[in-house]
């Protein structure tokens, strides 16, 4: 009985909830109408942009770099040239052709697949809107990398790097700091030989890093690795025309996705 009772008042308030949801009175106001519209296009270009990243990850050379250089280009750039055999840190054996005259030589054809699939990272990265930080401590070389930040829309820190900008910012700067997305380096070692301390606490932060690495560093904490030369200053100008195209490209597709 009592059941029976309390089932008809549920029905009963069920109806009268009904009643007055689609009644006038509960009607939303055109500006609410309005923002909901809004919410929901929102949501739908979300939607489309997330199609659209999924099948740029599909192809392989979505951004149409595989023909911007060739072995040839990095043999005139003097990419293959490394440090002297004495100095030779043995995880880059790996990469390495031989020796000639007491100097390490790259393989142009690993630096080629390994430079490769950097580029399309930062296409990639581009494509998505990411923040790009060129790094470098290399006074010879540091104009060169702030110029081709500027002319891309990106940031450059050439400097000396201090130590807990990305894993203490709060003790350094009072405030958390938006980390970028991205670091790109041409140099991965300090005026003292020693490793960047970028690279650490961007590996402790989990910001990836593309960096061109001699025969004389470390590779292991860097994301995406690119043997080859990183001294002569046209074999940097050589990697910062790539760099820059693929964000360029990154980019220019991004606006003709309509992404932007």
């Amino acid at each position: 009985m009592a059941s029976s009772l309390w089932r008809r008042m549920s029905l009963s308030f069920s109806w009268k909830c009904s009643r007055m949801l689609h009644s006038s009175r509960c009607r939303l106001s055109p500006v609410h109408e309005s923002a909901l519209v809004q919410t929901a296009q929102e949501t739908k270009a979300v939607e489309d942009g997330s199609s659209m990243f999924a099948a740029s990850l599909m192809e392989p050379d979505y951004f149409k770099l595989s023909d911007t250089f060739s072995v040839q280009d990095l043999f005139d750039a003097r990419v293959h040239f490394g440090h002297k055999v004495g100095t030779l840190d043995d995880r880059m054996k790996a990469f390495l052709y031989g020796h000639r005259l007491g100097v390490c030589i790259f393989d142009l054809d690993q630096t080629r697949f390994h430079l490769l699939q950097a580029l399309n990272f930062v296409a990639h990265i581009a494509y998505r809107n990411g923040v790009i930080l060129f790094v470098t401590q290399d006074r010879a070389t540091m104009h060169m990398v702030e110029a081709a930040a500027r002319s891309v829309g990106e940031y450059s820190h050439c400097r000396q790097w201090r130590q807990g900008t990305f894993t203490d910012s709060t003790i350094k700067f009072g405030c958390q700091i938006r980390h970028p997305d991205l670091i790109i380096m041409t140099h991965t070692l300090t005026s003292l030989f020693e490793p960047h301390e970028v690279i650490a606490e961007a590996a402790k932060m989990a910001v990836p890093v593309v960096a061109v690495v001699d025969s004389n560093c470390n590779p292991n904490l860097i994301t995406y690795p690119i043997p080859g030369n990183d001294d002569t200053p046209i074999t940097i100008s050589f990697y910062l025309k790539l760099f820059k195209l693929a964000i360029t490209r990154g980019k220019e597709k991004r606006k003709e996705d309509n992404l932007s």
